[in-house]
């Protein structure tokens, strides 16, 4: 295909606004086919146009390349196994803010770890671990679970979380699993209905759970440490029947799930369908 020229990607986006429908569809498809490359001239021509209909297809088209953009990378993500849990959670949070900076998200997770393996001695034991953890995430970092407005969707955008050091149970258990991760301690999340919590894993040691877990930690709880009955009396006032799901660590793709069903609670409670209706197409990618 040969290459397009930049007056013709303007001469393109002029047509955006043309009455006749054959002709629209036609430079649509051509305009979202460049992907990306159109972006930067479909956005300043946004800001120069005064014609209502044209603003709106422009805005319509760049929103359709960017969550084109977020299933190509989720697909990818998760057909070549779903390993790194950061990846995942990034590529979520690009749906709502697809100019996303990665790097500062990247940094701030690398600042937090950095501040844990500076305290942090080779002889402590998996409960001075979490201690330590705790110290620097809840009281030096000042993280907490948003208790006064627990639906809100931004709870569930790392970026959002990490600025406003509010966030809820998934989302606090995300950065504390993979700060842990990043220092080769082996903290995990579990899947618990209507609850997510985090599992400290040592199949070196004997332990009265299955898979190797030697405690339960609750992340929007400030790290509370807790055993295998308070599992047991939580599933029993839901009245749900114990599952070995419900004991051991779940996957990253798991995790990535239950962030997607919550944006789809958070969104549905707003009235929001259009975002409904996309983020089911996401989760979708991640149920095949």
């Amino acid at each position: 295909m040969p290459e397009i020229t930049q007056s013709e990607i303007k001469s393109l986006i002029k047509l955006l606004d043309d009455p006749d429908q054959e002709i629209f569809g036609h430079v649509h498809d051509k305009l979202f086919g460049l992907g990306d490359e159109a972006i930067g001239f479909l956005e300043a021509a946004w800001s120069e146009a005064f014609d209502p209909i044209l603003q709106e297809r422009i805005a319509d088209l760049v929103h359709e390349i960017q969550f084109n953009n977020v299933k190509t990378d989720l697909k990818l993500w998760y057909q070549s196994g779903s390993f790194d849990l950061l990846r995942g959670i990034l590529t979520i949070n690009k749906y709502q803010y697809p100019d996303l900076d990665e790097q500062k998200v990247i940094n701030q997770i690398e600042s937090i770890k950095r501040d844990v393996w500076m305290t942090m001695y080779a002889e402590g034991s998996p409960a001075d671990h979490v201690k330590l953890i705790n110290h620097v995430i809840y009281n030096l970092h000042g993280f907490s679970g948003n208790t006064a407005n627990h639906q809100d969707p931004q709870n569930s955008y790392l970026s959002q979380v990490l600025e406003s050091h509010k966030g809820n149970q998934i989302s606090l258990a995300i950065i504390y699993s993979i700060i842990a991760q990043k220092l080769d301690i082996p903290i995990y999340g579990v899947n618990l209905p209507q609850h997510f919590i985090l599992a400290y894993i040592d199949e070196s040691k004997e332990s009265e759970f299955e898979g190797g877990v030697l405690f339960y930690i609750n992340a929007f709880n400030k790290g509370l440490v807790f055993g295998r009955r308070d599992v047991d009396m939580f599933l029993k006032q839901l009245g749900v029947k114990p599952d070995k799901q419900f004991y051991e660590p779940c996957t990253n793709a798991d995790i990535i799930r239950r962030v997607l069903r919550n944006l789809i609670s958070a969104y549905e409670n707003l009235g929001s369908t259009d975002k409904v209706t996309e983020l089911n197409e996401l989760l979708e990618i991640v149920l095949e």
